[in-house]
């Protein structure tokens, strides 16, 4: 039996224990996205488990078939349109509201009440063909009177959206008096910014975020429904995030602590800092870093073959 040179066999045992590195079984290994199909994906959001804030995990989710972002409450899933990072503001549909084009019933809107969310201001609710003698937004006018009036739960100031709605032809369609509208703002909603139109005996609702200059054109108006929401109690995006996108990867979490994770793109990677090369090696996630280059690579592919030559030399 052949015996190695000793000079050779000293330079085999660094290389197989580098080589050694890359054999760790990854056995939590996720890949968090930075995009489903084309809307990015930042933190605080995530397209799947373990990625973005925990918080968020479930509620804001990738529809694979769409390649869109949804939001899930126990209302109903709704399409996420745009997301506006730098206002912290996310813009959805309801596929059952009305509005110019279409109008049909519905069962109404709202937010789970531990929901990471809350109804941006410039969002206005219309509720559409309720009934003035049970509706509970209508009480009577005086006692003994059976004639009904509006209710503090409607913004008297939205007379002329009411008028401009119904003046669309798929609402006009409904050939209901103007006054059976209501303009329901979201702080009347109570803390969990429940829309129950059975309750409140309405068969449809309108909701809008912008005028988009024209008021008078309701053919014009965004609509939809504007959601804020915050990164923590302070409102402070984490430092370690934001190094991390930059570097490529997704801010996820992990470990039986949800401990901060930076999913880097090449390989599915995790690191607890970014995904240069000088990124550290995240004991929670039990992962060897990805570099942000080819880097990384290049080197595993030099000590394979370096490997393969002292194992073959005489």
């Amino acid at each position: 039996m052949k015996q190695l040179n000793p000079s050779l066999t000293k330079l085999i045992i660094p290389f197989f224990t580098i080589s050694a590195l890359f054999l760790i079984p990854s056995t939590s290994a996720q890949t968090c996205r930075t995009a489903c199909g084309n809307q990015p994906i930042r933190y605080p959001f995530g397209s799947g488990p373990g990625c973005g804030d925990p918080r968020f995990q479930g509620r804001i989710t990738c529809d694979e078939a769409q390649q869109m972002l949804t939001l899930t409450t126990h209302t109903g899933c709704y399409p996420i349109t745009a997301i506006d990072y730098a206002a912290q503001v996310i813009y959805i549909s309801d596929p059952t509201m009305s509005t110019c084009v279409c109008s049909q019933s519905s069962r109404g809107f709202g937010l789970d009440w531990d929901a990471p969310f809350s109804i941006h201001e410039n969002t206005i609710f219309a509720l559409l063909d309720c009934s003035t003698s049970a509706s509970p937004i209508y009480s009577p006018a005086a006692p003994g009177n059976s004639s009904f009036s509006s209710s503090p739960l409607c913004d008297a100031a939205g007379t002329s959206i009411c008028s401009f709605l119904y003046s669309c032809h798929a609402i006009s369609m409904m050939n209901q008096p103007i006054s059976t509208c209501c303009v329901y703002t979201p702080v009347d909603l109570g803390p969990a910014y429940e829309m129950d139109l059975g309750k409140l005996k309405c068969s449809s609702y309108s909701g809008f975020y912008s005028f988009d200059g024209q008021e008078v054109d309701p053919d014009r108006w965004k609509y939809g429904v504007a959601l804020k929401y915050k990164f923590n109690v302070y409102n402070e995006y984490p430092s370690s995030c934001a190094k991390c996108e930059r570097s490529g990867g997704a801010c996820g979490y992990g470990g039986a602590y949800g401990t901060f994770v930076c999913s880097c793109p090449d390989g599915g990677l995790n690191t607890t800092s970014d995904c240069f090369f000088g990124a550290s090696w995240s004991e929670t996630s039990g992962h060897i870093p990805a570099p942000h280059t080819g880097t990384w690579a290049s080197l595993r592919s030099v000590v394979s073959i370096l490997s393969l030559v002292m194992i073959r030399a005489p």
